[in-house]
């Protein structure tokens, strides 16, 4: 890309924000960061008791989020966050009105496959609804692309990349 934007890695949870945004940031050979590093413990601690976080929860992450990719501005990086809502992008958009966003988005049935096969992570399954019911995809007016998430990460990346560049154009 010809002028390093900062790309915010949207979807809901399991659609592989953490795996591809690495990919992605290697691939346009910007830092990345990964938007779960920004929760506050008590957040973590409500999602792994299978509450949802409400906006109260979420307005300090996304400004930390945002603050993150200010200081990247005009240097370029990827992070993610889920950015389920416009309000939430117009959080993040608040903080660094450059950033773009890339929403990775697919068939509920196979996030729901992906999030169970993974270890480690805070989020259930169980989560999964109330963020497909949360979900405003990007509307026209908004900086970014949508990617589908069928695929190995490899082909998701180059997708996101070729839809990144077509953003430029």
């Amino acid at each position: 890309m010809s002028t390093p934007h900062v790309v915010v890695v949207m979807g809901v949870a399991g659609t592989g924000k953490t795996t591809i945004g690495p990919l992605l940031a290697a691939e346009l050979g910007v830092p990345y960061a990964e938007g779960d590093d920004f929760h506050p413990p008590a957040n973590i601690a409500k999602m792994t008791a299978g509450t949802p976080l409400d906006d109260a929860d979420r307005w300090p992450w996304l400004d930390a989020i945002g603050q993150w990719a200010h200081g990247r501005a005009g240097l370029g990086g990827v992070v993610s966050s889920s950015a389920l809502k416009r309000a939430y992008r117009d959080r993040l958009r608040s903080e660094a009105p450059g950033a773009v966003f890339l929403h990775l988005s697919g068939d509920r049935s196979l996030i729901e496959e992906r999030m169970a096969a993974r270890k480690g992570h805070f989020m259930p399954t169980a989560l999964l609804d109330s963020q497909f019911a949360t979900l405003q995809p990007l509307e026209d007016d908004e900086a970014g692309v949508t990617v589908d998430v069928s695929g190995t990460p490899q082909e998701i990346t180059q997708r996101a990349v070729a839809a990144l560049r077509r953003l430029e154009s």
